[in-house]
């Protein structure tokens, strides 16, 4: 699903990794994973309401692209988002205590999993129509350009979000404005229930951009570092002044489109044939094995700690007390 030529051809060109690095990429990667296994088990309890949509499988994307990003460089995305704010070294206790809807969260519980922000870290949302976050990356991107700086906006949006009008609208204008905006499509080939390729009349996303001379190029998602390899050439290129940039990003969801999706517009053998062949975390475990950097010991004391930090949030998020009725009229504009 995921070895179209192109992206094959950006793992090769991947950077040489320190242990010290890798192992980075192993914990970051593990945290996402863990913490949506987490989230996944309470909204089966019924503690998150709502919509929840998970990102386990598509670790590598966020990751990869945060180690090539700098203080003051922004990042907004659409509802599959709690991969985003972890990786950008959002609290996890507050992350899972928006999930549940309590004061400790990060929207004072009143946001709940698709609406989280973090003026701190620089990230604007989690977006709950599809490809409205689009135009809002590009006016993040106009906001740093107008002031002179040299940061840059991590737009994210799906495969279907792909389809939408205003993507085209934002390309017209980013390409106009030289904007240092990095558009990333997480093609996790189903928007909801239909493949690409149904959906999708190009076999390639990411060349749409040439219509308004904006490069691009395809990238295995599955591969860490194929991903930050690729964002760095985005990543300087915007802040050469010559964005904004297209990475669409060849990755897979393990779970459903949100919570209440079985998924039954796949077979579990393509879900399974993924998870053994081509996932991101088990890609970088191998690499810190059979290149000596770790031992299976070392790993699971990592993810012994992950699993402690997650715990420690699930139960930051179930002590923490919702919020007063007061508040129901605050951060309202009427």
């Amino acid at each position: 699903m995921v070895s179209r030529k192109a992206a094959a051809g950006a793992s090769a060109d991947r950077p040489n990794v320190s242990r010290e690095e890798l192992l980075k990429f192993y914990r970051e990667m593990l945290l996402i994973r863990r913490f949506e296994e987490k989230a996944g088990q309470l909204y089966g309890m019924g503690l998150i309401g709502g919509f929840c949509h998970l990102y386990i499988g598509q670790e590598a994307v966020v990751v990869g692209l945060e180690a090539t990003a700098k203080e003051g460089d922004k990042r907004i995305t659409s509802y599959r988002d709690h991969g985003h704010m972890l990786a950008c070294g959002m609290d996890p206790k507050g992350v899972m205590a928006e999930l549940t809807g309590r004061a400790g969260g990060y929207s004072r519980g009143k946001g709940g999993s698709m609406h989280m922000f973090s003026k701190e870290k620089h990230f604007y949302g989690g977006h709950g129509i599809v490809a409205a976050q689009v135009p809002l990356g590009a006016g993040l991107a106009f906001a740093d350009k107008y002031l002179g700086n040299d940061n840059v906006s991590f737009t994210y949006f799906g495969d279907g979000a792909a389809n939408q009008g205003q993507v085209y609208e934002t390309f017209n204008m980013a390409a106009l404005w030289s904007l240092p905006v990095v558009f990333v499509i997480e093609n996790n080939q189903y928007a909801m229930g239909t493949a690409q390729r149904r959906s999708t009349s190009s076999a390639d996303i990411y060349t749409r951009g040439a219509a308004f001379g904006i490069k691009g190029e395809a990238v295995d998602g599955m591969d860490v570092l194929a991903v930050k390899a690729a964002g760095q050439r985005a990543v300087a290129a915007c802040r050469a002044g010559k964005g904004p940039y297209i990475l669409e990003m060849m990755t897979y969801r393990y779970r459903g489109h949100s919570m209440s999706d079985p998924a039954k517009y796949r077979s579990r053998e393509e879900v399974q044939k993924m998870r053994d062949e081509r996932d991101a975390i088990e890609h970088v475990r191998e690499l810190l094995l059979t290149g000596g950097h770790a031992t299976d010991d070392d790993l699971k004391l990592v993810d012994r700690d992950i699993k402690a930090i997650v715990n420690e949030a699930a139960e930051f998020a179930k002590t923490s007390p919702e919020p007063d009725l007061s508040a129901l009229w605050t951060d309202i504009t009427v």
